[in-house]
């Protein structure tokens, strides 16, 4: 009997415990892509590591972060068109000529949109460029340190807003998002119309070092030029861009920039303009530009000013350049992986216009125009269209690829992210955003080869996502799980600055070339010291040279006499350690700049002036070891007139 209750009871619990676990499978299937696993697929465990690396623009933070997919950690911010204390950039002797320009030394810019070199139109992991929206200037980040190597002036332009990357990385596109006179000059602004020009800039990129140069610039009629995209596949050798303010209004352009039904993109022929520059086609124009590279031997920037640049006239290179009528005030132009589809985005407009490349290629072989504009051909907009997306939203913006024959497209009114199909343009489905986004990414998604796993909507308004901060809050980005038929958001993470784009890429295809250490016997730094025999303090009449060296945990010297109000001091601080992920601080009281950060194996330069007498202390600024707190010394200053003779020491030595 003792026994058939046993085993009632038993069963009696195994029933509960199946009714409650039935239960909470049940709760977890009704919360859909709130329940716990949701929470599973962005989820990285202790130890391990993202499967993505985003590059995001900072926008008017001038500077690129880094984030992990799909935990959407941030991983590091890399300082490109701003000052950035933290790194010391733009304020140490070492970088700060990556800030020159013709206009003086500018310490803060709008970064905009960013993409990853490519090879065979496949992401390859090697650079990721930039471009900026305020003093036109592109940038070159080495993804082997992500560190800015190159920065290089767009002069004859405007904020450039234009922006792409051929596929086999042979140019940067640039084109300028202001009209603006060409060459620059003193003229009325109600002489605007067809005086002010749309300067597009094509950069030459070195293949093995990624090295930029000028090659030519098509100057285009003046309107503005917004987003542009290069061919690829079929309509490779050709590049996308559009334009707004084709009114040529210069004044209240919400309204007089609006007036049109339909704007352009250009499409051009680069290769074609190229082969014709080559061949000495085109016309110098005067023009002053900065160009600036750091070299990570060297651990140093310099500026080389340079004069004129080479320009062409459309005209002048019959069957180069054309302009595909396009509704209204657009923004995005997107080609998808293909090359054929050509998606463009009239923010004004009900509808998304997809034209494709055959279609327009047939088109200029049959002269089938609709006019033209400054004598540049316009094509018929009827004969070049492959299909129209009907009522997918308000307000679209732009377009990315899954590389399974599905695009997706931002809508900023409607605050959406809206699913259709290239096949036949019909919309699959739509997901809610919070709020108001603007672009969006897919890993490789501006490619051939997408990895259509995840998507990022980049929102412009953030409000109850997170706790208030005051009347300003990060902007909010958003992952959706793109893998099945339907879009499942996932998570919202914090971006700095404003995104205006963002690049992804498999983190596999970065990190098996990351630099750990720079090697002490590779430094060419001019002032660098490799030990601590060599460390040592020069006076120059009141210019005074430091040699330093840090290592765990002191500097050598740790102490110097003999400095005076009215010196300027040069600390060259040289890092001996070779060790991955050992970084030290350098920082003196009183110095206007910021402090150093210095990595393993380099040396870098910071100059204070010290302005008062006494005992002045120097210490190390990243935690570095258990001693990191005695990591410090001392300088002393005298008045100016002293005759406190130069010493220094380490220990008393």
């Amino acid at each position: 009997m003792k026994n058939i209750l046993k085993i009632a009871a038993v069963g009696l619990l195994g029933f509960f415990m199946q009714s409650c676990n039935n239960g909470d499978s049940n709760d977890k299937r009704s919360r859909g892509a709130m329940a716990s696993n949701v929470a599973e697929r962005v989820y990285v465990a202790p130890g391990d590591h993202d499967e993505f690396y985003g590059f995001f623009s900072g926008g008017f933070s001038g500077q690129m972060s880094v984030y992990g997919l799909p935990s959407g950690r941030l991983l590091k911010v890399i300082p490109v068109f701003s000052q950035d204390a933290e790194k010391g950039y733009g304020y140490n002797e070492g970088t700060i000529p990556m800030l020159n320009t013709s206009y003086g030394f500018v310490p803060w810019g709008d970064l905009h949109h960013v993409d990853i070199s490519q090879t065979n139109g496949e992401l390859d992991g090697r650079w990721v460029f930039t471009h900026e929206n305020n003093t036109p200037r592109v940038a070159r980040i080495d993804l082997n340190t992500f560190e800015t190597g190159e920065i290089l002036e767009i002069p004859n332009s405007a904020g450039n807003h234009s922006f792409a990357i051929t596929e086999n990385t042979e140019y940067l596109i640039a084109g300028t998002r202001f009209a603006i006179p060409s060459p620059q000059r003193d003229m009325s602004i109600d002489e605007m119309k067809g005086n002010f020009k749309g300067p597009l800039t094509f950069v030459k990129v070195d293949q093995e070092t990624g090295g930029m140069e000028i090659d030519f610039q098509v100057i285009m009629p003046g309107f503005n030029f917004d987003l542009a995209h290069p061919g690829r596949g079929k309509s490779h050798g050709w590049m996308f861009a559009t334009t707004y303010n084709s009114e040529e209004a210069s004044t209240l352009l919400e309204v007089n920039a609006s007036q049109n039904d339909k704007d352009f993109i250009v499409a051009l022929n680069w290769q074609k303009i190229a082969e014709y520059v080559a061949n000495g086609g085109g016309t110098k124009m005067d023009a002053e530009y900065a160009h600036n590279k750091f070299d990570h031997e060297t651990h140093t920037a310099t500026t080389e000013m340079k004069k004129g640049i080479m320009t062409v006239d459309p005209k002048d290179v019959p069957g180069a350049v054309f302009f595909m009528p396009i509704p209204k005030s657009p923004h995005g132009c997107d080609v998808d992986p293909t090359g054929e589809y050509i998606v463009g985005s009239g923010k004004l407009a009900a509808e998304l216009t997809v034209f494709s490349f055959d279609k327009i290629t047939q088109a200029i072989e049959n002269e089938d125009y609709d006019g033209d504009a400054y004598n540049i051909p316009i094509l018929n907009y009827d004969n070049i269209l492959a299909g129209i997306v009907r009522e997918p939203g308000l307000g679209p913006l732009h377009t990315e690829f899954d590389g399974k024959g599905n695009a997706y497209t931002t809508f900023f009114i409607s605050s959406e992210v809206v699913k259709w199909s290239l096949s036949d343009f019909q919309v699959i489905d739509r997901k809610p955003t919070y709020y108001s986004v603007g672009h969006l990414m897919i890993p490789g998604g501006n490619s051939q080869k997408p990895f259509g796993k995840y998507l990022v909507a980049m929102n412009k308004i953030t409000k109850d996502r997170y706790l208030p901060t005051g009347p300003e809050m990060n902007h909010s980005a958003q992952l959706y799980d793109i893998s099945g038929d339907k879009m499942e958001l996932l998570l919202d993470f914090p971006t700095i600055g404003e995104p205006h784009y963002a690049a992804g890429i498999p983190a596999d295809l970065v990190k098996q070339n990351s630099k750990k250490i720079y090697r002490l016997d590779e430094n060419k730094h001019k002032y660098k010291v490799t030990n601590e025999s060599e460390t040592r303090v020069e006076r120059n009449g009141n210019e005074v040279h430091v040699y330093m060296t840090m290592v765990r945990s002191h500097f050598a010297p740790d102490n110097i006499e003999g400095i005076k109000v009215g010196d300027k001091v040069f600390f060259h601080v040289t890092n001996l350690e070779q060790d991955f992920d050992v970084p030290h601080g350098f920082a003196m009281i009183g110095a206007n700049t910021a402090e150093l950060l210095v990595m393993p194996g380099a040396t870098k330069t910071m100059v204070w002036e010290p302005k008062k007498v006494g005992v002045w202390p120097l210490y190390c600024t990243d935690f570095c070891s258990a001693l990191h707190q005695e990591m410090q010394g001392y300088v002393r200053v005298s008045p100016a007139n002293s005759n406190v003779e130069l010493s220094w020491s380490l220990d008393g030595e």
